[in-house]
């Protein structure tokens, strides 16, 4: 059977996505997103299933960062899902939002209910911790009078009663997730796939004016439609820069090694993070 890891415990909207996309697998949950890439890197787990971009919150820099500087392995697919946070509480708890002296969650789930927190619960202490279904563990074994704001598997795992639904910021809040893989022909995601998608890696060469234009006019001119573009620090020093493609379309034989040819000309280093689908989920 294979192994899924994903970033847990219990409740997390890491494990809903991989219940929504996978059914039956054996599935292990890590504390952190390193660790859950690591397990795969070691072969101690087939599949990693890892935040990587929230709609709200831009992307999980953790994630990023980890897969370029640390463990390289390739994103095998997407995995998009929709996210409702809740205020999560003990069923004991019989008060109102201003008796509520602690909220925890995820740092990210926090700042997705920061209009709701600053309108309803302003003198509470914000607690971050590694995740959401971390968070409702917290409440779960504590007789205080703390809440967590988590997803309903977190309410349902845990035993804890929803006291406010859908109390983020935005409706229309996303997740996409990178399911991480040695070797793409062992995940099975049962659902049809809505688009392709490959992530490059593009280094620059030592900065000079124009550079940027050069490796985005590379794709321009061949009409190819770029989803997103980041930078993030090369952590060599200050102004030292990588930048994280999107394109959307699968990689080819033709338009991509034309770009990459073109960049590395350039004095660019251009490495293929990954081409892959992409799944939108209903939960």
């Amino acid at each position: 059977m294979v192994k899924i890891g994903y970033l847990g415990p219990r409740g997390t909207f890491t494990k809903l996505a991989v219940d929504t996309a996978f059914n039956g697998e054996d599935k292990h949950s890590f504390e952190t997103i390193p660790e859950c890439i690591d397990a795969v890197q070691e072969n101690r787990i087939e599949i990693g299933v890892v935040p990587l971009e929230n709609a709200i919150e831009g992307t999980v820099q953790l994630t990023v960062d980890y897969l370029v500087h640390q463990v390289r392995l390739p994103i095998i697919a997407e995995i998009v899902v929709p996210i409702q946070q809740h205020l999560l509480v003990s069923p004991n708890f019989s008060g109102d939002l201003s008796n509520l002296e602690e909220i925890h969650s995820h740092s990210h789930a926090i700042a997705q209910c920061h209009q709701f927190i600053h309108k309803y619960m302003p003198e509470a202490t914000m607690n971050f911790v590694s995740s959401t279904g971390k968070a409702a563990e917290i409440i779960s074994k504590s007789n205080k009078n703390i809440a967590a704001i988590g997803n309903k598997l977190a309410a349902e795992e845990y035993g804890l009663r929803i006291y406010q639904e859908n109390i983020h910021d935005y409706p229309n809040n996303h997740t996409r997730f990178a399911v991480l893989a040695k070797n793409e022909d062992i995940v099975k995601i049962k659902h049809d796939k809505q688009a392709e998608k490959t992530s490059l890696l593009i280094t620059l060469p030592s900065d000079y004016a124009g550079a940027l234009h050069q490796v985005l006019s590379a794709f321009a001119w061949r009409k190819m439609n770029l989803s997103k573009i980041e930078s993030r620090p090369m952590k060599t020093g200050l102004g030292n820069y990588f930048f994280i493609v999107d394109v959307n379309q699968p990689y080819d034989e033709v338009l991509f090694p034309s770009v990459q040819a073109e960049l590395e000309a350039l004095g660019c280093k251009v490495t293929v993070l990954g081409t892959y689908p992409v799944y939108q989920m209903d939960i």
